[in-house]
């Protein structure tokens, strides 16, 4: 169970609507409510274009939703202006998904990272050496990178430059951008635990998003799982195996394991996925499951309770 005291940031009924040609709506995020808790890691997991990058970008205010409330300490963040809001963006950074995009070709890995701490006024322009070695260090990186340039370096390096960019102002929530879909498995498994330890250093909360449910179960304590932009099943880190929602075990059985058993057949979801700009009503995901049942082509589930933090919008539960 978790410890309200320790919630950082909350999701309330967080809808996002975008206009499309000929009158339409796309809906990219549909009444979305999560939570995140101090020294914990909430895995946002879903297919392309499901929604998440569009919900995590509002936690960082790099967009703001058609309606519904990001509770922040206590402000709805989507209200926020001016000053205020510049205050509130050191206490929330964001990983971005191709750092060597998000950093400034023509600055050294040394502005890199003080480049938020003297915006802030955290640290003083002579301090910058310093500062930079520090934190290299601090993400297992020798000091003297400080003076490379971004191209210099290699992936697995330049993201864990954004890294250390990210909790150089000490934020209270980190959100990782499929932070390491690019990196080797190797890296990816470096990364991961650099992840896991620096969260432990500091008790902060982490949103990841990913596609592999695989890497997301190994480190994160909930999951959610998101499928044209509704949220269709919550559950404990740890118990991804007990999940309920069609789409989920979907999901699961595509893992690939070297221990698995391959005389067995990999089950897949032959139907394609529809066009948000045309979701059928009722459940979003009856045209690709094959328990549909009548009341699925009708009425849209709701997220409900089935066990100790898990939970499932699915018809089926009510069985």
């Amino acid at each position: 169970m978790y410890d309200e005291r320790d919630l950082i940031l909350e999701a309330r009924h967080v809808t996002r609507r975008f206009p499309a040609p000929g009158g339409r709506w796309l809906t990219a995020c549909n009444d979305v409510n999560l939570k995140f808790y101090r020294g914990k890691t909430l895995g946002l997991i879903g297919e392309s274009g499901c929604g998440k990058s569009t919900f995590m970008r509002f936690l960082v205010a790099l967009d703001k939703p058609t309606s519904g409330e990001i509770i922040f300490m206590g402000k709805d963040i989507t209200k926020l202006k001016g000053e205020e809001l510049r205050q509130m963006r050191q206490h929330v950074q964001m990983v971005f998904q191709d750092p060597g995009g998000s950093f400034n070709p023509k600055m050294k890995i040394r502005d890199i990272i003080c480049e938020p701490l003297l915006n802030f006024g955290r640290i003083k322009p002579q301090e910058k050496d310093i500062v930079a070695r520090k934190y290299l260090e601090m993400t297992n990186l020798p000091g003297d990178f400080a003076d490379r340039y971004p191209h210099n370096m290699s992936g697995g390096q330049r993201q864990r430059i954004a890294i250390a960019r990210a909790i150089a102002l000490e934020p209270e929530l980190i959100v990782m951008d499929e932070a390491t879909c690019a990196l080797d498995v190797s890296v990816q498994k470096t990364i991961i635990e650099l992840v896991v330890r620096l969260q432990k250093e500091k008790n902060i909360a982490i949103g990841f998003i990913a596609h592999d449910l695989g890497l997301i179960q190994s480190f994160a304590h909930q999951i959610a799982v998101m499928y044209l932009g509704n949220i269709v099943e919550i559950l404990p880190g740890e118990a991804v195996e007990s999940c309920r929602h069609p789409y989920t075990q979907a999901l699961l059985s595509a893992v690939f394991d070297t221990k698995m058993d391959f005389s067995k057949k990999i089950e897949s979801i032959d139907s394609e996925i529809p066009s948000p700009l045309d979701v059928p009503p009722g459940c979003p995901f009856q045209n690709r499951c094959e328990q549909c049942q009548e009341i699925c082509r009708i009425e849209s589930p709701v997220l409900t309770q089935v066990a100790a933090e898990h939970f499932v919008a699915c018809h089926l539960m009510r069985e």
